[in-house]
């Protein structure tokens, strides 16, 4: 669903060369076993592929093309939104410079994509508490190695508490046949006995957590060696924030991140900030750029985003490991006698559906913004 939008963009081309196109979606249980797999993106039958990147190119393709569009002084860097007051007329945000030095600056709409840890999202809810984190502790890292299942297939295995992601960015270098893979470790603590720091750039020695995962061979994948193949780690907690009741304060409005963090045991955290620009984007192509066209977005998203917020806290598609785990330990040579194809089939159309991405609905929707289409 966010491919498809890069792609109303003009984006199609660019992306190939920072990603690579996903072919297989599956969860694998402790003993390296199948519990679902599936074909994604155009194998799935989608008319948009699914892509796999690393988000800092994602994050520099996107501004290389708005610099391109809007031109450079479109961007401004080393600047820190921390407040707003608004009247009938316009917003004034006021912004911390690197340097120390504070500046205001004036618009019509503020939209907020700032995050987690929203400045904004504080000022229009100061009352809404820390962040939430059940005890999930990650800890991400890439490394090059050689392509494993169809070479283009992200991989969750493990248990609920304990797990581990695998996938690959890029594609195959002809030279060495390595590929950029991307990996996630993950286990699941007391929170009455474990505090956390929400911070991304907190870098960790490998031996923090690979006693863990030592012997995780499987016949596809080498866990421990794989991990020891990154040059670095970075630990962050799965966390999110409990939903809001409003994203929208006249002229002010959240996105993304900002309005919806989420667990991101669907990965659809960054496709679905997408999405909200898109759908933010109809609202003012339809209605001026007003505070209606915010309230119009608000109203289309809001309750869908919350309801997937509660959704993916409660593990999302992942949580069939729970069952695999509750129903046989983990330990099964036909998974259909765990958990009938059915069963596992209706549980993953379910989530589809909330999430936004089931095929045939996305296939048969008309462009979020028609072609040509200007505010």
């Amino acid at each position: 669903n966010a491919v498809r939008e890069l792609y109303d963009l003009g984006l199609e081309d660019a992306l190939p060369a920072i990603g690579i196109s996903a072919k297989e979606w599956a969860l694998a249980a402790r003993n390296g076993k199948d519990v679902w797999s599936e074909p994604r993106g155009l194998a799935a039958g989608y008319q948009w592929p699914q892509y796999s990147v690393h988000r800092g190119e994602l994050q520099m393709l996107l501004h290389r093309t708005v610099v391109e569009r809007l031109g450079a002084d479109a961007v401004v860097t080393s600047r820190r939104v921390v407040g707003y007051e608004q009247d009938a007329d316009g917003v004034r945000i006021t912004v911390d410079r690197r340097d120390g030095t504070t500046e205001t600056v004036d618009g019509s709409l503020l939209v907020a994509c700032d995050g987690i840890n929203s400045a904004v999202r504080q000022h229009m809810h100061p009352d809404q508490g820390p962040v939430q984190w059940g005890g999930a502790i990650m800890w991400r890292g890439t490394g090059y190695g050689p392509p494993i299942r169809t070479g283009a297939s992200f991989v969750l295995a493990g248990t609920m508490p304990h797990r581990f992601v695998h996938y690959p960015i890029g594609e195959a270098d002809p030279a060495t046949g390595l590929q950029l893979q991307n990996w996630i470790a993950e286990l699941t603590f007391d929170t009455a006995v474990r505090t956390i720091d929400s911070n991304w750039n907190n870098e960790v020695p490998i031996d923090t957590f690979l006693p863990d995962f030592e012997d995780w061979q499987f016949d596809w994948l080498d866990v421990p060696a794989f991990i020891r193949s990154a040059e670095r780690a970075w630990e962050f907690p799965m966390v999110d924030r409990d939903p809001v009741d409003h994203w929208v304060d006249g002229r002010v409005a959240l996105c993304g991140d900002a309005a919806h963090v989420m667990y991101p045991t669907g990965s659809n955290g960054a496709s679905q900030a997408i999405v909200d620009t898109r759908i933010l984007g109809s609202k003012l192509v339809e209605h001026g750029v007003t505070p209606v066209a915010l309230e119009a977005y608000q109203d289309e998203l809001l309750a869908t985003m919350n309801e997937l917020i509660l959704r993916n806290r409660g593990a999302g598609p992942i949580a069939l490991l729970g069952m695999v785990d509750e129903r046989c330990g983990g330990e099964f040579d036909d998974i259909d006698d765990v958990i009938p194809r059915v069963e596992r089939e209706a549980f993953m159309e379910r989530y589809k559906q909330a999430a936004g991405f089931a095929r045939d609905a996305l296939n048969a929707a008309p462009p979020t913004i028609a072609p040509d289409a200007h505010v």
